[in-house]
């Protein structure tokens, strides 16, 4: 699944996106609430998606998630040739 505003895009692994842990790490872990946990599953809230601050909570409670895997959410900076939030 995937989300696209102007300058940020977030995308989260379509096997990832109904995991209830997920869903819930990822809602408690957005500032500016770009995921949200809808009965167990990962949403994205697409009209706060330029909200994003770049501060990598959601890497980091995906990464918690799954340690040592490939994280299933990926932050995109569309304006800067849609280079990965690394």
């Amino acid at each position: 699944m995937r989300g696209d505003g102007v300058f940020i895009a977030v995308e989260v692994d379509d096997g990832a996106a109904g995991d209830a842990e997920l869903a819930r790490r990822l809602a408690e872990a957005c500032p500016v609430d770009i995921f949200a946990d809808r009965n167990g599953a990962v949403a994205i809230v697409e009209q706060n998606l330029d909200e994003c601050v770049l501060c990598r909570l959601c890497l980091d409670a995906a990464a918690a998630h799954d340690p040592g895997g490939e994280s299933p959410v990926r932050v995109i900076k569309r304006y800067d040739g849609d280079a990965l939030l690394a």
